[in-house]
């Protein structure tokens, strides 16, 4: 997460970024898109990286930048001026003007003829020391220095705004060669896990899931909490199109997602309301993030059943239901696709009337592609239940 300081650098917080808005995922054959929902699908993924990259809990009041408009978040206070400072002094008191320069600060530093006017005010002593240890190059200082207290590193100017472009870029092969470039000319960069991070995106739109699993991978060689990666690789390795170029490795693949829907899990549970966040909307982001792994869950269960030894297993069914059930039900706005795989489920454990509820509800409140293969699923369900009802005397 980019926090800006008063040189211009940049201040990334080392273990707080999250991924909250989950990517579109899935649907049956493998595809990853589709020309219908291409555009849109291209937004939310620039969205949930923005976010992804803003969501943090910054040490002290670092201010946030990029952040959201549609996060619940609040402007923060105006440093408070020269005049409001003697005003307040003289009005409130003392106890009250200490309150309000811890959380605002002020807008100018302190010097010989400031302090002479803040005596002639009454200020004492303690009054001045705050005033000047809120003045903007104090503060900037004393940030900086709990940041860095707290895991976050500097990032300097040139590089900040190298970064702030793969930011702003939304064509994916764009995206690409500035992070490429980027990787080249900064090789020791401490906030590599994050261009790794748009890199892993950016072959998502392009429907590259190898790619994909690879950046996805070298974002978490440099960043064992980043759980934006953690999601996104445990979402895309269980998918067909990336487990079926791995036969015979599918054990071990599928183990591995697995222990990334843990550690992600473990990460969302560490993470801190930012506090300018109100608490509706963070713990409706975390549970949204917390049904994406369900859901991932859900698939490594699906796929894992697959291939038993004398058919379908029914415990791996049965495990890929439950995680699919709490995908779709735990989050106020499930996924269409999360609906889709466990119609598949359901359809694999021979509960057709469950099977048509599910693609029903992919079909209600998906798009596209998605709601193709629900309605195409409905209409083969509908007829093979007809064939097996008994016929009328």
């Amino acid at each position: 997460m980019y926090l800006s300081n008063a040189t211009g650098a940049a201040t990334l917080t080392g273990a707080s970024g999250i991924l909250y808005a989950r990517l579109f995922k899935l649907v049956e054959r493998g595809e990853l898109n589709s020309e219908s929902t291409k555009a849109s699908k291209q937004m939310k993924i620039k969205s949930a990286i923005l976010v992804a990259l803003s969501l943090v809990l910054s040490a002290k009041g670092f201010a946030q930048v990029a952040t959201s408009p549609t996060m619940g978040t609040t402007p923060a206070p105006a440093p408070m001026t020269e005049k409001e400072v003697i005003t307040e002094l003289k009005k409130d008191g003392a106890d009250q003007l200490l309150k309000d320069l811890d959380r605002r600060g002020v807008d100018f530093e302190m010097d010989d003829e400031t302090e002479k006017r803040l005596h002639k005010a009454k200020a004492s002593d303690e009054v001045i020391k705050a005033i000047r240890a809120a003045g903007p190059k104090e503060r900037s200082a004393a940030q900086t220095a709990a940041a860095l207290a707290n895991g976050a590193v500097i990032v300097p100017p040139a590089e900040n705004a190298d970064f702030k472009a793969i930011q702003a870029e939304l064509d994916p092969d764009k995206i690409i060669s500035l992070a490429n470039a980027y990787v080249q000319k900064y090789p020791q960069s401490q906030i590599l896990t994050y261009v790794y991070a748009y890199e892993a995106h950016a072959y998502q739109q392009k429907n590259d899931a190898p790619k994909v699993v690879e950046y996805a991978e070298k974002a978490i060689a440099l960043k064992k909490d980043n759980v934006d990666m953690l999601m996104t690789a445990a979402n895309v390795i269980p998918m067909p199109q990336y487990i079926q170029l791995h036969q015979g490795d599918e054990e071990q693949l599928l183990n591995k997602a697995e222990g990334y829907c843990q550690q992600a899990m473990q990460g969302l549970d560490q993470i801190k309301k930012p506090p300018n966040m109100d608490d509706a909307h963070f713990a409706e982001q975390k549970t949204t993030a917390l049904a994406g792994i369900h859901a991932s869950l859900g698939l490594i269960h699906y796929d894992r059943a697959s291939q038993g030894l004398m058919g379908w297993d029914k415990e791996e069914l049965a495990k890929a239901e439950k995680e699919y059930q709490q995908a779709v039900t735990m989050t106020s706005h499930p996924e269409p696709s999360d609906y889709y795989r466990l119609g598949e489920v359901y359809v694999r454990e021979d509960k057709i009337d469950d099977a048509i509820a599910a693609f029903g509800k992919a079909s209600q409140l998906g798009q596209g592609i998605v709601k193709q293969y629900a309605d195409k699923e409905i209409e083969n369900l509908k007829q093979q239940k007809a064939q097996m009802a008994p016929a009328k005397q």
